[in-house]
């Protein structure tokens, strides 16, 4: 690509390499174009990559390591010999512009303004990391005998103090270490799990099948079921008492059932004259005489005549009461003989007269 950028240029017909030099001459540009437009001002902007996480104090957004801008880059001092340069760019979420610049002494970058580091540091020795020797320490440890030794003995004690930690961790490592046995003993896990679920399932759905339940039913704990051993359900009534109840209800109702008297209530309206003589449609109160029944003598035929002094057909007749039990205690002591039967009293029987009362 550089190659066919170089021979693709256009030098034109006023061109003269004495004169102008090169293009960018001839042109008054620079070789960066537009890179180097404050140039002037000692600024040139350049591809920045983000050292590290930051969090933008505009837009208060993460920015993660390795974004990269188009930083203005201007060098603000020295260290020693070594250049500072600072680096001015725009967040791409908001319109907040972030400055750092070069800590040669540190060697890192240093937030001037715009944003917060995001703390991901810590020290090599705190963590008990191996240190890299130093340049001055290393030419100590080699000329100096006593410093040597000394260093030596603070290692020796270094190492007796993580020598449990290091145990522990080989035993961990080496508890790791049968890939298959590990893989065993999790399956048949697994297995014995899936074998239980599937078990508590099957008492749930069955569970569910005989109370009707179409919700779905928790895993029993511990708390609840020791909850549930201190209830206990009473009846208020027991046994004995619903027997004696059931009992009085059924001696104390009606031995005809309600269709039964409806029955009888039907075959007198249709024993009656039409339905006039019944209270319910206004007429006088209903008698025997209005049902078209008549009380005869027992000796009387349907259409014979009745005796003198007799009631008449459509009269009643009460019957005549029995005699006292002391008047027969009092004739039998007497000595008396007992009195003639008297004549029998007629009987009297209720006829139906299904004739209609307009042809009496």
């Amino acid at each position: 690509q550089g190659e066919r950028k170089g021979t693709n240029k256009y030098y034109p017909p006023d061109f003269d390499p004495a004169k102008h030099g090169s293009l960018n001459k001839y042109h008054h540009s620079h070789p960066l174009r537009e890179r180097a437009r404050k140039l002037s001002q000692g600024i040139l902007v350049i591809r920045f990559e983000m050292p590290y996480n930051i969090w933008c104090d505009g837009c208060k957004n993460h920015i993660g390591m390795g974004v990269r801008y188009n930083a203005e880059k201007k060098k603000v001092g020295t260290y020693y010999t070594t250049p500072i340069y600072r680096f001015r760019m725009k967040c791409h979420l908001c319109v907040n512009y972030i400055e750092m610049q070069t800590d040669p002494a540190g060697c890192d970058y240093v937030i001037i303004s715009g944003a917060r580091r995001k703390e991901e540091r810590w020290d090599m020795k705190d963590n008990e990391q191996v240190l890299p020797t130093e340049r001055e320490e290393k030419e100590k440890l080699e000329t100096d005998a006593m410093f040597r030794l000394e260093h030596g003995v603070a290692d020796r004690a270094t190492l007796q103090r993580a020598v449990p930690t290091l145990a522990s961790l080989q035993e961990a490592q080496s508890a790791w270490k049968d890939d298959f046995a590990l893989n065993s003993r999790l399956r048949r896990h697994f297995r014995e799990e899936k074998k239980t679920l599937r078990e508590e399932e099957e008492e749930a759905a069955a569970l569910q099948a005989k109370a009707g339940l179409s919700i779905p039913l928790v895993r029993e704990a511990e708390e609840d079921r020791r909850l549930a051993a201190l209830l206990k359900y009473h009846s208020p009534d027991s046994y004995e008492e619903k027997q004696r109840m059931k009992r009085t209800e059924i001696s104390s109702r009606s031995w005809f059932s309600p269709a039964t008297s409806g029955r009888a209530g039907e075959a007198l309206r249709k024993l009656g004259l039409g339905g006039r003589a019944l209270r319910g449609r206004g007429g006088p109160p209903t008698t025997l005489a209005g049902l078209g029944i008549v009380r005869r003598r027992s000796g009387e035929g349907p259409e014979g005549p009745a005796e003198p002094g007799g009631p008449e057909r459509g009269e009643t007749t009460p019957c005549s009461p029995p005699a006292p039990a002391s008047e027969l205690q009092g004739g039998a002591e007497a000595g008396t003989a007992p009195p003639a039967t008297p004549p029998a009293a007629p009987s009297t029987s209720l006829v139906a007269d299904y004739s209609d009362s307009s042809s009496e």
